[in-house]
């Protein structure tokens, strides 16, 4: 009977630590698609009866009690909306494939979030506590120095798949052997060139990332964060102890769409958080052309970045061309009224993505390739044709060709052509469609859903202070000796004086030959 007491005492003691906890969520890249991400944690976290403070770009439209938003809008300055040129895309400019660009563009919104005097008097204040903080990572280390001040654990979160970058500062980088960039977009198998370039691809990433970069970042660590400990009168660790110290990393994927590699137990999959459990209706006028639709319906949306009215004329009017022969339905997210446009093409400005993808009548996803609308089309079980623009999409279209489900379409000025291909071929062969509701029979065969996965694993880093039992050991350990390049010096070293004593012995013995020869 005490040992039942005690259990219960247990449990109530557990379930107490982590009944409303303070927690800071850090989303402040100027996005639309960050914005749902950060929008959607936020709101399940809520659910959750915990208290969030949400640094945002983007204005809230559902204030909750338990909310308290921090703006940063003033990133949206960093980030210019003509940063995407179509145009430059199709004529194989690849500037928007450029590292150098991403690594500075984000460690700028870096700076800017940090020193954002929102965010400077939340941080100077030392009424402010938290229980723990969740720090979007795009490609800068900078927000994980924000333990300094608030003295609580830090879960990063990554909104693309798992990468060598974000997985070097919780274990170390992904093998190259049989993981890409997500710029350079291969697919495993590699060729034996495709393993060398993988991997000089990654030492560079790293180089530029730990050294080029991470002087930029402990300046910004001294300049923002460091004097307000200071002043607070609390330690101030190494950068280098700060950036190696998250307890947790959340991912934005599941193994059904993305590659099954070795992850590290601080590795936790919650993609698909985002989608709506319950399926929102659809707006009376989509309702009727959907229900309507007796060839089925084919969805064409290029996503929240890429605009189709940016599209070239001759091309837009190529698009309609092939979508006017197909006898299904077409429904096209376009920004503006698009004239003569076949009776079989709807023009809508704005759409509903989750609902269309879950009507009954839906066939055919035609998408830019970004995660969250693969996600979404995986857990509808949609097949799809990707024609990816920039960034992570060419590896997801490129992956998910290779699943089955979908093909490839490039962005060109002739891509018409391509995508009436692309077309016949999905909707005249089953196999794409059966591969979609098969991997999204896996991709919902999981223990928990997503958002519950989130909230248990954030209040699992609290109830464990810090889950220092999931924490690698490979993090400690430099990467030198992690691949045995040690090791490989020792044995070179060997075969170098093991050389040299050959060649020593080898003249001893010719000079002896020589000699016995002149006194004969």
């Amino acid at each position: 009977m005490e040992k039942l007491k005690l259990l219960l005492f247990g449990v109530l003691l557990s379930s107490c630590l982590c009944d409303g906890l303070k927690i800071l969520t850090v989303f402040p890249v100027p996005s639309p698609s960050h914005g749902i991400l950060g929008d959607n944690m936020v709101k399940h976290l809520l659910n959750g009866g915990h208290e969030v403070t949400y640094i945002t770009p983007f204005k809230n439209k559902n204030p909750h009690p338990k909310l308290h938003t921090i703006d940063v809008s003033a990133n949206m300055k960093l980030f210019d909306p003509n940063m995407l040129d179509v145009k430059k895309i199709m004529d194989g400019d690849k500037y928007m494939q450029d590292n150098a660009l991403l690594f500075v563009l984000m460690n700028s919104i870096a700076s800017s979030t940090l020193g954002n005097p929102n965010v400077q008097k939340m941080l100077k204040d030392p009424n402010t506590k938290f229980d723990v903080i969740i720090g979007e990572f795009m490609f800068s280390d900078l927000y994980s120095a924000l333990p300094a001040v608030l003295q609580c654990p830090f879960i990063w979160f990554s909104t693309i798949e798992a990468h060598s970058m974000i997985l070097n500062q919780v274990h170390g980088p992904l093998n190259p052997a049989y993981t890409a960039d997500y710029l350079v977009a291969r697919v495993p198998p590699f060729s034996f060139y495709g393993r060398v370039h993988e991997l000089w691809t990654l030492l560079v990433g790293l180089y530029h990332h730990n050294f080029d970069y991470h002087a930029k970042e402990v300046s910004d660590y001294e300049t923002l964060i460091a004097p307000i400990a200071r002043e607070q009168g609390k330690p101030v660790p190494d950068f280098n102890v700060l950036k190696y110290n998250a307890s947790l990393l959340l991912g934005n994927t599941h193994v059904a769409i993305s590659n099954a590699v070795p992850l590290p137990p601080c590795y936790k999959h919650i993609g698909g958080y985002h989608i709506d459990e319950e399926v929102k209706p659809l707006p009376e006028d989509l309702q009727k052309i959907m229900d309507s639709a007796k060839h089925g319906v084919i969805y064409f949306s290029m996503g929240s970045n890429l605009k189709s009215k940016d599209l070239p004329d001759e091309l837009k009017q190529g698009l309609l061309k092939v979508f006017g022969a197909l006898k299904q339905t077409v429904i096209w997210k376009f920004e503006e009224n698009l004239p003569n446009t076949p009776k079989n093409v709807q023009i809508v400005q704005w759409a509903p993505q989750q609902s269309i993808l879950a009507h009954k009548n839906l066939v055919l996803f035609v998408t830019h390739g970004g995660l969250l609308s693969i996600t979404e089309a995986v857990h509808f079980g949609v097949p799809l044709i990707a024609i990816p623009v920039f960034a992570d999409q060419y590896l997801n279209a490129n992956r998910i060709e290779k699943k089955g489900f979908a093909i490839k379409v490039d962005l060109s000025r002739t891509m018409d052509q391509d995508l009436k291909v692309a077309l016949h071929e999905v909707l005249g062969n089953k196999k794409y469609a059966e591969t979609a509701k098969a991997l999204s029979i896996a991709y919902h065969d999981r223990p928990q859903k997503p958002k519950d996965a989130l909230n248990f694993w954030v209040e699992h880093v609290v109830r464990t202070r810090g889950a220092p039992h999931l924490r690698s050991v490979a993090v400690d350990i430099p990467l030198y000796q992690r691949v045995y390049l040690d090791l490989l010096a020792l044995i070179l070293i060997a075969l170098v004086v093991l050389l040299v004593v050959i060649k020593k012995i080898l003249g001893l013995l010719t000079s002896k030959k020589s000699v016995k020869q002149k006194k004969n």
